[in-house]
């Protein structure tokens, strides 16, 4: 089925909140086999949520309503579109005696302000017996209009328990079979990807994109059709093909991070890792204890910003400082040697450079990082020239290190 996704609220268009539960209601809904043709987000004003509630309905086999549910004087959703459907305010006691059933919490002064969820457009209906939100759903020219709440928590709930399964069953729908996957790469630029895969594009049923998210580009892979057997026969030989195109490039699909990624290659090896990081500040370690579990395969991290942590510290000659500088390949070899064997660690892994906006020279201009990955099998060592603003370096330099120590590992 083709829907569209209507979130209101005066706090989005101003953007006081950041909408992510049209993201959210897409991603689980495309899941699902259908196919989400717009997400329009607007204010609380009545004539407009009107206007947009029957031009998406013009255009669409159903509709998610989001925000403007509740108590308050500003939640307009309601009465906007009982005027627009020309769906009179009715009051439903049956689903206020559940609200303040399931509301026993809420103090009481604000229990009495609870009637206003149960004036509802004619003709809709709860969400779920459990009702303590403002869910409904009506139908309206044979099409469902599925009204959540604007509270993630209480939306994500009601759209997966309950519309999800609604949509699922509604007669007179053949639901389109879906296999997707996301692929996560590092080390070549969208242009670069796109390239590369672009042989495989083309095919009726088989969608292919790309999305910079710095500092990955990620790959969608989406394929449809109403044969599951052949849907699926499709999506194996792609998935196939597109792993093989990317090769080292690719770390990781669908929600691996790359510090899970690395975080599993050390612990199936038993192995252990420490960082020495200088340019980035502690960014690196911060990804890597993000994985739960962690403690099993990080020891720590030395924030080595000044040459006198990296000599006193660390171990580093100061004569490769004195010679070659603190970005240097050689400085960047000492400080993974360093402190790897401060930690005990199976592996040490050290970031050294100049993420700006000063500091740069013309012999190693700003952006310029060097890095070094000292392990069982010995040390290697590389440097790199990253654009973009000081975050965007650090960023960058911490990723390229981290999926560095990935193929030094699979390697």
């Amino acid at each position: 089925m083709i829907g569209e996704i209507i979130a209101i609220g005066d706090e989005l268009t101003s953007g006081r909140i950041l909408n992510t539960t049209s993201c959210f209601a897409a991603g689980q809904l495309f899941s699902a086999g259908h196919e989400i043709k717009a997400m329009i987000t607007i204010g609380d004003e009545p004539g407009l949520i009107g206007r947009t509630v029957l031009d998406s309905l013009a255009r669409s086999d159903f509709l998610i309503v989001t925000g403007g549910l509740g108590v308050t004087s500003d939640d307009l959703t309601n009465e906007a579109v009982s005027e627009a459907l020309d769906r009179p305010p009715t009051f439903y006691p049956d689903i206020l005696r559940a609200i303040r059933e399931n509301s026993k919490d809420v103090p009481e002064e604000l229990r009495l302000s609870l009637e206003k969820l149960a004036w509802l457009p004619a003709g809709a209906h709860s969400l779920t017996s459990e009702i303590r939100s403002a869910g409904h759903f009506l139908v309206h020219d044979g099409k469902p209009i599925f009204f959540l709440p604007g509270v993630p928590n209480e939306m994500k709930e009601l759209l997966v328990e309950t519309v999800i399964t609604r949509l699922a069953v509604w007669e007179g729908e053949e639901l389109r079979q879906v296999r997707q996957r996301l692929y996560r790469t590092l080390g070549k630029s969208e242009a670069e990807v796109n390239r590369l895969l672009a042989p495989l594009e083309g095919e009726e049923g088989v969608k292919i994109g790309y999305y910079p998210v710095f500092p990955e580009v990620q790959v969608s892979l989406t394929v449809t059709g109403t044969d599951r057997d052949m849907v699926e026969e499709r999506f194996t030989g792609l998935d196939r093909k597109i792993t093989a195109l990317l090769g080292d490039h690719l770390f990781g699909v669908d929600t691996e991070t790359l510090e899970m990624k690395v975080g599993a290659e050390l612990a199936a090896r038993c192995a252990t890792l420490a960082l020495a990081e200088s340019c980035t500040g502690g960014l690196a370690a911060s990804r890597m204890t993000k994985v739960p579990g962690s403690s099993a395969w990080f020891n720590g991290a030395v924030v080595a910003y000044s040459n006198a942590v990296k000599t006193g510290l660390l171990g580093v000659d100061s004569a490769i400082i004195e010679t070659s500088g603190a970005v240097s390949e050689e400085c960047a070899r000492a400080m993974a040697a360093g402190v790897r064997a401060a930690t005990g660690s199976d592996y040490g892994v050290a970031i050294t450079g100049i993420a700006g906006p000063t500091g740069g020279s013309p012999e190693k201009p700003v952006g310029t990082v060097c890095f070094a990955v000292d392990g069982p099998d010995g040390e290697r060592s590389e440097t790199r020239r990253f654009g973009g603003e000081r975050r965007q370096v650090q960023e960058a330099a911490a990723a390229h290190a981290l999926n560095i120590l990935r193929l030094a590992i699979k390697n």
